[in-house]
């Protein structure tokens, strides 16, 4: 191989490694750290219920897990009975794609699900993972413990747009309750 030959191919390849190393960070998620009373602030709905059935489907070229949701207790919002919740990544027609910060549901778990609907009536969870808190298995008459773990995805602080971590929050859900109203009456709202 020539000396020419062998200097074009270093810097193809040089150029070849910078080009990846831009391009790979791109395939992260980062997500903005919502406090509690932002999340409660940010939802348009936010209810206690299970997740009683899901499907993936195509929406243009991006696979969506769609998650229907019974409701059991609505804390903000317009009372109803079941909601379809979209959240991204999925496998359907063969094809599998996954996107960082989605939760994957099963049916039959129970959660408090902090929601934002779109202008166009698709609902999401508020912040993705930030916005579902797990409750611990308990007697119906009970004050369960809600959880939501602390996410592992990149995140910004919104004030200084610095990376931090997330903390995991756990409170019973009448402590939940509490906060939720509490936030809406300082904002003047109500459900």
């Amino acid at each position: 191989m020539s000396r020419a030959l062998k200097a074009c191919v270093k810097r193809y390849l040089i150029l070849a490694m910078v080009v990846t190393s831009c391009v790979l960070p791109l395939q992260c998620a980062t997500l903005e750290r919502l406090s509690l009373d932002d999340m409660i602030t940010r939802s348009t709905a936010v209810v206690r219920g299970k997740v009683t059935a899901s499907w993936p489907a195509f929406t243009g070229s991006v696979i969506y897990t769609h998650y229907q949701i019974q409701v059991s207790e609505q804390f903000k919002g317009t009372p109803r009975n079941s909601v379809e919740v979209m959240v991204p990544g999925g496998t359907a027609k063969g094809l599998s794609q996954n996107f960082s910060g989605s939760p994957v549901l099963k049916q039959g778990d129970e959660f408090v699900f902090f929601l934002w609907t779109s202008k166009g009536g698709i609902t999401w969870i508020t912040g993705l993972t930030q916005g579902l808190f797990s409750l611990a298995p308990g007697d119906a008459g009970t004050d369960r413990m809600a959880t939501r773990a602390a996410s592992r995805e990149l995140m910004l602080d919104h004030e200084t747009s610095r990376p931090v971590k997330d903390i995991a929050l756990t409170m019973s859900v009448s402590e939940l309750r509490s906060r939720i109203a509490a936030t809406l009456a300082a904002q003047g709202g109500g459900k």
